[in-house]
């Protein structure tokens, strides 16, 4: 109780002031100006950001110390929002996403043509095998066609 006590005095107007500012800012929902989201929604903007909340955890009441995380992370939030980096993350297919989907799409069941095929006879090819064959090729009617050799 004391912190709240000590914010209203004199010489912590400015620090009234801003745990106001920062009340409304809460509250209202104002939409953050792109300008301003475009700066907060990079790495460099989310670290400034973050070393000003570490500053005020250190050198300013706890309340406002508070507040001002509650306001940093509802900026760093509306920023990438406004930017469509937020929507992007949420929409855009990432490769876990792509391949699950593949994966759904090529479950095909056991088919005819895949039983047939594993029935055959096995192929012997020529040259690879030890064992002669146990069949000898027939020649068709060539109906009037020369041989190849």
């Amino acid at each position: 109780m004391e912190e709240f006590s000590s914010l209203f005095k004199k010489q912590h107007m400015g620090e009234l002031l801003l745990s106001i500012l920062f009340i409304i800012y809460l509250i209202m929902g104002y939409k953050t100006p792109d300008p301003v989201a475009n700066a907060v929604d990079t790495m460099v903007g989310k670290i400034v950001i973050l070393m000003l909340v570490v500053y005020l955890f250190m050198h300013s009441n706890t309340i406002l110390a508070v507040l001002s995380l509650f306001v940093a992370f509802d900026l760093i939030r509306r920023s990438s929002a406004a930017t469509g980096i937020d929507a992007l993350r949420q929409y855009e297919p990432t490769e876990i996403k792509k391949s699950s989907q593949f994966t759904a799409l090529n479950q095909f069941p056991y088919t005819l043509e895949q039983e047939v095929v594993k029935k055959m006879a096995p192929i012997v090819q020529g040259g690879s095998s030890m064992s002669k064959a146990s069949y000898s090729p027939i020649l068709e009617d060539l109906h009037d066609a020369s041989p190849i050799n």
